[in-house]
């Protein structure tokens, strides 16, 4: 079996150098270092294709999608091929496989206008008829209506989030794909907005999505129904570009093959009302103005947590990668139910699964309050553990307390391993990360004298301070980090003492001066019925008083006496 071979070959976007090999079998890349091999078998590639990119040029070949496939590998590129390398590769081609070599020619005008062709696997841009770029959909994790006439689509590498083992790592340096120092990770493109104006029929639009995916038969039957009664009305290019691209992007997924939707679910992070799709593999919160594609993989942590008003009840779901929302990442999803809430489900599962795939931990049919359902599928599909608050009663019997992060009121719950404090934007802090808590007052004021701050100091970091803690929760939140063995430092403790201290000091230099003032008036006492006999003995003398004295000794008569104060003698009357 005659066999070609390329030298210093790139496979993807990868880094490491190898050789490719063309057989009748098939074609095999092995890399020049340590590395693992890549072979794809004769049957599977069906086309390829010769364009210019970055690092020379380029050969990209469509593969068959197949059951067991991954989501995303229905197209492999290899770069680095030479210009003189074209006529030989295309010989190769067309002996072992019986195919053409196309070529493809790409535009370098530059320009940013052009036009959008969606296909079943990729999004690709052309100027001039001539291709600018290409984009998997498979890397595509969100799409939302960005105005009238914007699109904006956030990308994500698939492999990325599906990592050889959940650990439910919090989000770190060490959990993401690449290791080493920020500054040389390499750049993503994250996100990419498009102006597309004008209007469009709503019938051209629906034909589009109807070509998804040919076993959709019964979609798209109610999807021709639906353009038959609304022909003639036009939409947005913009919208029925975003429809096509959220009908292409479940890659993988056809219909049937979702397992449970639980509809208008209150989300206060992102805030709004979604509906969730749940799938095998990820699950898809769907609003009125945004969608969001989520991977089981990406869950990190699960919390259920009660609310201080004993009627709701919290369920946060800790995500790495977070989501986005523009410019906005959500690390957290928190989820509102009613705790006396209930619902009736049935899943898309036969027993033979439910038994196989997931060991027997869910049920077919559910009739339970809403938030154990929904607390259940996630643990099962995300394989992660259910945080619950344990240990820890506030002055009023609950499980968390009320304070303020800055301008933000929230509740924090003390758990086993960490603290979580929800609000908007809740802040989860790990035990393993904490160097000491600090509690404190602000300022030393004494109007503050009913509550206290608590500062979360960590060994690498921002330090977090919760403030507004009431003085009632001091005793609880000491015993419970004492029994984890946690270093807390208590400036409220230390303040008081310096305190006393003082007011001791205080009292004391006061106690000297009540004597030495005793002592200074019992001499002022005796010098003023000295006095006052040499001034009855003039003022027998004396006719009678001045008015003003005579309005003295009626003051005097209403006057309460000091008790310290020996009485004085009056004058007698004549």
């Amino acid at each position: 079996m005659a066999t070609t071979q390329f030298d210093n070959v790139y496979h993807g976007s990868g880094k490491l150098l190898g050789m490719i090999r063309f057989s009748d079998a098939g074609l095999g890349w092995k890399p020049l270092d340590e590395g693992a091999t890549v072979t794809i078998p004769a049957e599977q590639m069906t086309a390829f294709a010769w364009l210019r990119v970055a690092r020379q040029f380029q050969l990209k070949i469509r593969l068959k999608g197949t059951s067991d496939q991954e989501e995303g590998e229905h197209v492999a590129t290899f770069e680095n091929f030479q210009r003189d390398d074209h006529a030989k590769l295309e010989q190769v081609l067309r002996e072992c496989y019986d195919k053409p070599l196309e070529t493809i020619e790409v535009s370098t005008r530059g320009w940013n206008w052009g036009a959008a062709d969606v296909d079943e696997h990729d999004i690709r841009f052309f100027v001039k008829n001539k291709l600018a770029f290409s984009l998997p959909l498979a890397n595509i994790a969100n799409s939302n209506i960005a105005g009238r006439t914007e699109v904006s689509m956030e990308f994500i590498n698939p492999k990325d989030q599906q990592p050889e083992q959940n650990t439910g790592a919090a989000s770190s340096a060490d959990a993401l794909p690449f290791q080493g120092s920020k500054k040389n990770r390499p750049d993503q493109l994250v996100e990419m907005r498009l102006y597309i104006p004008g209007q469009v029929e709503r019938d051209e639009a629906e034909d589009e999505e109807d070509e998804k995916d040919v076993k959709e038969e019964d979609q798209e039957l109610e999807e021709e129904e639906e353009g038959e009664e609304e022909d003639g009305e036009e939409e947005s290019a913009a919208l029925a570009f975003h429809n096509t691209i959220k009908a292409k992007a479940d890659i993988g997924q056809v219909a049937g093959d979702g397992i449970l939707v639980l509809k208008e679910v209150l989300v206060l992070t992102p805030r709004g009302r979604y509906d969730i799709d749940m799938f095998p593999s990820f699950l898809r919160l769907r609003g009125k103005t945004y969608d969001y594609k989520i991977l089981y993989s990406s869950i990190t942590q699960l919390f259920l947590l009660p609310k201080p008003d004993e009627v709701h009840v919290l369920f946060i779901v800790a995500l790495d990668p977070p989501i986005r929302q523009g410019q906005t990442r959500y690390p957290f999803l928190v989820l509102q139910f009613p705790r006396e809430e209930e619902m009736d489900a049935e899943l898309n599962l036969d027993e033979e699964t439910i038994q196989t795939k997931y060991e027997g931990k869910l049920k077919k049919r559910y009739e339970e309050p809403t938030f154990r359902i929904v607390t259940n599928l996630f643990r099962v599909f995300s394989q992660q553990k259910v945080h619950v608050p344990t240990g820890f009663t506030n002055s009023t019997g609950q499980e968390c307390v009320r304070c303020n992060v800055k301008a933000n009121d929230g509740v924090l719950y003390p758990l086993n391993r960490g603290l979580i404090w929800v609000s908007k934007q809740p802040v989860l802090i790990s035990y393993n990360d904490v160097h000491q808590f600090v509690f404190s007052r602000v300022g030393g004021a004494v109007a503050s004298a009913k509550t206290f701050d608590m500062r979360v100091e960590l060994s690498h970091g921002v330090d977090h301070t919760f403030q507004s803690i009431s003085r009632e929760e001091l005793d609880n939140l000491n015993h419970f980090f004492a029994e984890r063995k946690l270093r807390v430092k208590n400036e409220l403790t230390e303040e008081a003492m310096g305190i006393k201290a003082s007011v001791d000091e205080l009292l004391g230099d006061d106690d000297d001066e009540d004597e030495s003032g005793k002592r200074r008036r019992d001499d002022d006492d005796d010098d003023d019925e000295e006095e006052d006999e040499d001034f009855e003995a003039e003022s027998d003398d004396d006719d009678g008083g001045s008015p003003s004295e005579g309005s003295s000794d009626d003051e005097d008569d209403d006057a309460v006496p000091d008790e310290d104060d020996p009485p004085k003698s009056k004058k007698p009357r004549t």
